[in-house]
């Protein structure tokens, strides 16, 4: 895993080589300085040289002033590498993202990879500056300092190599009973992010229906459960302050009493006591770094192991080896086509699919909620693989055409409509990045567009909120058929895309397809009979099947399902009449 994530590091590794070479640079120095300040007292203050104290202070202050700049440099340094580090990461993941699947998508929520690419990055960020900077220099001055306590004493050095060993002991238990707590931590985070988002988005819907406390505590409810993990987490982590507290005046008082008799005894200098005490701090320090480092690594794993996941998940739909550039024409057949969307579930999908559509033909396809109307149109651009059987676009099994190819000449308006931030231009440009001006007027004029725009006050340039908020759900639908239209695509499909607007609209948008688009395959996905009786033959789909293939007249007489949907539709009509 740390292999795996180390890859990232790229035209960072000099940053990453060289923060620990400042960093070992910054402990040596440090180490050396109390050595000095040993010097300086033993063979200066109480010999009263004053030439000799005036000559090792000077040396003092250089060492100082180097191990000053090391620091500083090291900080540059780690800080440029760790979040070089997170930018690749956060890059590939984000990259990794977009060549996912439906299928892929499927597998985690929008909330828990915002997670993923925020708080779990940041955290490994955070985490890697520590190892390269604070793990470095924890164990060189720690290294150091117990070498020099060793030459100075070394029975008093066994007392700061018993409180080692005593922490070992307690960090790795934390670590081992931490680490659970803080996986769940990170998958509480998504629930939290996704009530969050949730909100967000449906803030209208929340406030129409007056849903305000509901959702507050539901939010709440989510945080309060966060809140119990980590507190859980915690309860462990804590311990860790107060073993160090034991240690460091464990050490202190250790030292004062065997220090002391030693220098009664003579067998030990002021100097040298002093010394040790100043590597008694050096050492706690050193070991305090260290400890808050592995507390760092036990969250920064979880995020760790997130990330990995995300970054090893590899896209369901890949290109073949030799893949064909070019689609033929629009004409569509489904052979045998079985499908279901996870290869665990028994139940399928789409069953026994076989249906031949001419390049140029108008399809509608009808049929009750969760019939796999759209299911079945998102297999033409590949954005699920069929579980068995084929399915083939201008004579050729869409396997083997190259995706962007096949998809820049498939064009879908998905059932949920989706404009982006940003200028009406720039949303319809989504279709054809090079459209002009002309362009987009004629297209917007096919989808019955061109007029309301005209009326608004910026024309085409008004800016759009972020999901269309500030337009009407009709005129999202229009917007998103003339982004579509701007691709010129071999298909157009409209995944029940016409549903808010009116039906004469809806049939000015029809028209405007058969005299401006006659060669293009259109598939139409509706709820109401008035949409896809014009076409050429309608589809009726029932529980993933088939049930009935023809003309609006054929159906009428030959389908109970189409009959049943066509006289309660104009029953209604009449009513309202």
């Amino acid at each position: 895993m740390i292999k795996r994530l180390l890859e990232y590091i790229g035209e960072f590794k000099k940053d990453t080589i060289i923060t620990p070479v400042y960093v070992a640079l910054e402990a040596i120095m440090e180490t050396i300085i109390p050595m000095l300040m040993a010097m300086i007292i033993d063979n200066g203050v109480e010999k009263g040289n004053i030439k000799y104290v005036c000559i090792v202070g000077v040396m003092m202050l250089i060492v100082s002033f180097i191990s000053l700049t090391c620091g500083v440099m090291s900080g540059k340094y780690s800080a440029r590498a760790s979040t070089g580090l997170a930018r690749n990461l956060r890059r590939e993941m984000y990259y990794n993202i977009q060549n996912f699947s439906f299928s892929n998508i499927d597998k985690y929520s929008t909330a828990g990879l915002i997670t993923r690419l925020t708080t779990d990055i940041t955290n490994i960020q955070n985490a890697f500056q520590m190892m390269i900077k604070v793990l470095v220099r924890a164990p060189f001055m720690l290294i150091f300092a117990m070498t020099i306590t060793f030459y100075i004493n070394s029975r008093l050095a066994l007392v700061f190599l018993s409180s080692i060993i005593f922490l070992g002991i307690v960090l790795y238990i934390i670590m081992t009973k931490a680490h659970p707590y803080f996986m769940e931590v990170f998958k509480k985070y998504d629930d939290l992010n996704a009530s969050v988002q949730e909100n967000l988005t449906s803030i209208r819907t929340v406030k129409a229906y007056v849903r305000e406390e509901h959702e507050t505590s539901k939010f709440y409810r989510a945080s309060q459960v966060l809140y119990n993990y980590f507190v859980k987490a915690q309860k462990l982590i804590i311990i860790n302050a107060p073993a160090m507290q034991f240690s460091v005046y464990t050490c202190i008082l250790l030292i004062s009493w065997l220090g002391a008799k030693m220098i009664v005894a003579k067998s030990m200098t002021t100097g040298e006591l002093m010394t040790l005490f100043t590597y008694t701090a050096n050492i706690m320090m050193s070991l305090m770094m260290i400890s808050m480092v592995f507390v760092m690594m036990i969250m920064s794993k979880s995020s760790a192991e997130r990330i990995v996941e995300v970054l090893n998940e590899k896209s369901d739909l890949v290109n073949p080896k030799n893949p064909i550039y070019e689609v033929k024409d629009g004409s569509i057949s489904f052979n045998n086509v079985d499908f279901k969307y996870s290869k665990n579930k028994d139940n399928l999908v789409l069953e026994n699919i076989n249906i031949k559509i001419n390049s140029g033909e108008t399809i509608g396809i009808i049929g009750g909620t969760g019939s796999a109307k759209s299911t079945l149109v998102q297999l033409i651009p590949r954005l699920y693989d069929v579980t068995s059987g084929s399915v083939k676009v201008g004579g050729v099994d869409v396997r083997k055409y190259d995706i962007e190819t096949l998809r820049n000449e498939v064009s879908m308006v998905l059932q949920k409509n989706v404009l982006f931030s940003g200028t009406i231009k720039e949303n319809l440009r989504w279709g054809n990045k090079n459209a002009t001006d002309e362009d987009i007027i004629a297209a917007c004029r096919q989808a019955q567009a061109h007029e309301f725009i005209e009326k608004l006050p910026d024309k085409y340039d008004t800016f759009i909120e972020e999901d269309g908020t500030n337009i009407s759900g009709g005129q999202k639908q229009r917007l998103c058929i003339a982004r579509a239209l701007l691709k010129k695509p071999k298909i157009l499909i409209l995944d029940d895309s016409t549903s808010a607007v009116d039906t004469k609209t809806d049939a000015l948008i029809r028209r405007a397809f058969k005299e401006n688009i006659p060669n293009t395959t259109k598939i139409i996905i509706a709820q109401r009979i008035s949409s896809v009786q014009d076409s050429d033959r309608i589809i009726v789909l029932d529980d993933g099947k088939i049930d009935g293939i023809g003309t609006h007249e054929e159906l009428i007489k030959s389908n109970s399902i189409y009959r049943d949907v066509y006289e309660s539709q104009t029953k209604g009509d009449k009513n309202n009449e």
